[in-house]
């Protein structure tokens, strides 16, 4: 049987066996028609000759990443989980600072505890190491939203801190260009018609490493005269209170959050604010 089939393919491919019979018309047409139509290669394409002509041979062309991109991928990926994780934290830390009036009349120990752990979780992820190298960050209005300084007991007591005069917002304005810093300190007192008055205090500061500068006090000022009335007695205890005289350590400083260790140990935390108290 195979031997049967070879020969018969033989006779239909071997020229020599049909010497002088005519070309099937079939083949004919076969013929006129591949002169007549023109090949169309891909550009990609290339030839190569064979016996009965050019057959193209098509090749893939395969992508190739250089090692460049992927390394600028893998930063890029690196960096946009470093920044979900930083403002996770930070909604974490807004939440537990939330209903303890910026902590100034005492934090649960707990309650301490824990944002004092997510303190230090910013503070590790700092974006700004070198704050002092870009004071740009720094400068502006910001407003407190949570602060280990603490007015408790007596203290409470001689300022009317208790029930007749409330505390209100807390903000700061850093002139960068002139080394300027003004802390404004909002108060309410009731019973005189909802008096609303301001502690206003001045202060210069001075780089004094790349993450720490130097506060000295220059002046404060409480407006109107009824409100300076009621603390006369007691200025100097409120002075001493929010006097920012001394040196503060920038420990973590992004677009919209600041935070910064004093020589006495306290913590601030304060947001940008597009209020300006001053």
């Amino acid at each position: 049987m195979f031997l049967k089939l070879d020969s018969m393919a033989s006779k239909l491919v071997n020229p020599a066996s049909q010497a002088g019979h005519p070309v099937p018309r079939m083949r004919k047409m076969l013929k006129t028609h591949s002169r007549s139509v023109p090949a169309i290669i891909h550009p990609w394409t290339r030839r190569e000759n064979i016996a009965d002509g050019v057959r193209p041979i098509h090749t893939i062309k395969v992508a190739e990443q250089s090692p460049g991109l992927v390394d600028d991928n893998k930063e890029i990926n690196e960096n946009d989980k470093d920044n979900r994780e930083i403002e996770q934290i930070k909604a974490d830390l807004y939440q537990a600072v939330q209903v303890i009036n910026r902590g100034i009349f005492g934090v649960p120990s707990a309650k301490k505890s824990a944002i004092l752990g997510l303190v230090e979780l910013l503070e590790s992820q700092n974006p700004t190491p070198d704050p002092t190298l870009n004071l740009e960050k720094v400068g502006g209005c910001w407003k407190l939203v949570y602060s280990t300084i603490t007015i408790l007991g007596s203290k409470r007591t001689k300022l009317g801190l208790r029930d007749f005069i409330t505390l209100g917002d807390f903000f700061q304005n850093i002139d960068v260009a002139k080394g300027k810093a003004v802390n404004v300190i909002n108060f309410n007192v009731r019973g005189l018609n909802l008096l609303n008055g301001q502690l206003t205090i001045e202060a210069s500061f001075k780089t004094a490493s790349k993450s720490r500068v130097d506060i000295n006090y220059e002046s404060s000022t409480i407006i109107p005269d009824q409100l300076m009335n009621l603390f006369r007695k007691n200025y100097d205890l409120l002075l001493s209170i929010f006097n920012p005289d001394g040196w503060l350590e920038i420990t973590y400083v992004d677009d919209n959050m600041r935070i910064g260790r004093d020589d006495s140990g306290n913590i601030f935390i304060l947001e940008r604010s597009q209020e300006s108290e001053t």
